[in-house]
């Protein structure tokens, strides 16, 4: 199983996710996770107080304590969202994809991947919205309070320094790996937690039994309104494949014709501050 390229090893059929069961992700280094494995929920040692935490970021109560995997409501939207994590190389083709269809998506950063590919990130977030995906892409449920501190505010000083640009209050778990004391951790960093409804499993190159248009056919047929589908900008680190570049434009097209709207996470918060 490759991981290298990847933000997530979700289940094999696309799962809407709130806040408990949740499948193992991503990253750039990754703790070994069988494929189709489920991280437990761990009990919290430190209460949520979603109230206090929002008022005090000026973000909406009623989306803390969440991972949220729909964009809430009814409306017929569905928004793309990339990882950057790993490598570089489905950028110029992202990028180039989305101006070119003129569609909007947003973009979560680790703090490794804006410092070893700066120019990347500059232009991806002089055009998208962009989030925090940590510094080191590590499991948070594996860490300390402070150690999740620290994972996030150094990601987000990295980000900030290379970009300009402040990635509150978008976030992403590393591995998709959460629980109630990291939910609430991260709320009171002043951000919402994002997660996803569908993976386009892409990251697993040819090895895993993807393709262009495996990766086609998985996100086009978790399509439901307020769909956040999850795909990454880097290339698979054994066969270097980048199936999520090279599925965009198609899954594009095929999302515009069954009548949905293509959206950023703005559409849930505010813009970033």
């Amino acid at each position: 199983m490759v991981l290298g390229a990847s933000c997530a090893v979700p289940r094999a059929v696309p799962t809407v996710l709130a806040t408990s069961t949740v499948s193992a992700s991503d990253g750039t280094s990754s703790p070994t996770f069988p494929t189709g494995s489920t991280l437990p929920v761990q009990p919290s040692s430190a209460p949520i107080s979603t109230t206090s935490a929002a008022q005090d970021c000026g973000l909406p109560a009623a989306l803390f304590g969440k991972d949220l995997s729909l964009v809430p409501g009814t409306a017929k939207v569905v928004a793309l969202t990339f990882d950057a994590g790993a490598n570089a190389d489905g950028v110029p083709s992202i990028l180039a994809t989305l101006a070119g269809r003129q569609v909007p998506g947003t973009f979560f950063l680790t703090g490794a991947f804006v410092d070893a590919f700066p120019t990347a990130s500059q232009q991806i977030a002089a055009a998208y919205p962009i989030g925090n995906h940590t510094q080191n892409h590590k499991d948070l449920t594996q860490l300390t309070t402070a150690g999740v501190q620290t994972e996030i505010r150094t990601g987000a000083a990295a980000i900030q320094r290379v970009t300009g640009v402040n990635p509150r209050p978008y976030f992403r778990f590393p591995y998709g790996a959460v629980n109630t004391r990291v939910i609430a951790t991260v709320n009171a960093e002043c951000y919402v937690p994002f997660r996803w409804t569908v993976d386009s499993w892409g990251w697993k190159g040819t090895a895993g039994g993807m393709s262009a248009d495996e990766v086609q056919r998985r996100v086009v047929g978790a399509l439901q309104p307020g769909a956040i589908v999850l795909m990454h900008v880097g290339s698979n680190p054994d066969d270097g494949t980048t199936f999520d570049a090279n599925a965009l434009p198609r899954i594009i097209d095929e999302i515009r014709a069954q009548g949905y709207t293509l959206v950023t996470l703005e559409r849930v918060l505010p813009a970033t501050p």
